[in-house]
C-alpha cells in the first residue's frame, strides 16, 4: 500500500485520483481548500483549509503531516482564466502563475523531505503549455503558467534524480470537468485518471522528466 498526497482533491481530476487510489488500496491524503460530500464519502485523510498560494497554509499543512512519509505526491490543483490578446487581465495572469506554477514548485520543494528513494512526484500540466503544439494562440495566462510548470518539472527531475525521486509531467487530456464547463467533447475524469495512473505506475528514473499525455503519447515541448 502506497501513501499518496493529492492536491486539488475536492473535485474534478483530483477527486477522481483520490477515488481510484483509495479503491486500489492506497492510503490517500487529500489536500484542498474546502472538502465536499463526495470527498468525505471516500474515507481518505482530508487536509482541508489549505490555500496553496499562502506560505502560512503550506506551513500548516507540513505541521499536520508531521514528517509523515510519502510514496507519491500528485500536484493537481490549478485554475484557468481565458485571456486573449485584446482582453488581457494582468491580475488573472499573475494568479494563474501563482496557482499553476509557483505553488506546485514550492510544495514539491518542501515535500521532498517526506519523500525517499523510489518515490515520485506527478505534476498535472497541460499540452497548452507546449510551445511546439500551440497552433491556436490566446489563453496567455494559462499557456504561460503551464509552460512554466513544465520547465519546473524538468528541472525537478534533474535535481531529484540523485535522491532517487522520479517526476512525471502529465497532461490529462480534455476532461469534462467544471474547469472547462463540462465540455461535452471532453473525456470523463474516470478515463483520464485511469490513463494518468498508468503513466505514474510506469514511471522510472530513466523516464523521469518526460511530458506525457494520459493516453501514453509523448508530447512536444
Amino acid at each position: 500500500m502506497a501513501t499518496v498526497l493529492v492536491t486539488g482533491a475536492n473535485r474534478g481530476i483530483g477527486l477522481e485520483y483520490c477515488r481510484q487510489l483509495a479503491a486500489r488500496g492506497d492510503y490517500v491524503i487529500a489536500v484542498c481548500r474546502k472538502a465536499g460530500r463526495e470527498l468525505d464519502s471516500l474515507g481518505v485523510q482530508i487536509e482541508a483549509g489549505i490555500e496553496l498560494t499562502d506560505a502560512s497554509a503550506i506551513d500548516e499543512l507540513m505541521s499536520r503531516l508531521n514528517h509523515q512519509s510519502l510514496d507519491g505526491v500528485i500536484l493537481n490543483a490549478g485554475i484557468l482564466h481565458f485571456n486573449g490578446l485584446h482582453d488581457l487581465d494582468v491580475e488573472a495572469i499573475r494568479q494563474q502563475f501563482e496557482v499553476n506554477a509557483l505553488a506546485p514548485l514550492r510544495l514539491a520543494s518542501i515535500l521532498t523531505s517526506n519523500l525517499s528513494r523510489g518515490s515520485w512526484i506527478a505534476l498535472t500540466t497541460s499540452r497548452m503549455g507546449s510551445i511546439a503544439d500551440n497552433t491556436s494562440g490566446g489563453s496567455y495566462g494559462y499557456r504561460m503558467s503551464k509552460a512554466a510548470l513544465n520547465i519546473a518539472g524538468k528541472s525537478l527531475a534533474i535535481d531529484l534524480k540523485p535522491k532517487g525521486i522520479a517526476v512525471a509531467i502529465l497532461h490529462p487530456g480534455l476532461v469534462a470537468t467544471r474547469m472547462i464547463n463540462f465540455n461535452p467533447n471532453g473525456t470523463s475524469p474516470q478515463q483520464s485518471v485511469e490513463g494518468l495512473l498508468q503513466r505514474i505506475d510506469a514511471l522510472t528514473l530513466e523516464t523521469s522528466g518526460s511530458f506525457w499525455h494520459a493516453n501514453g503519447d509523448a508530447l512536444p515541448w
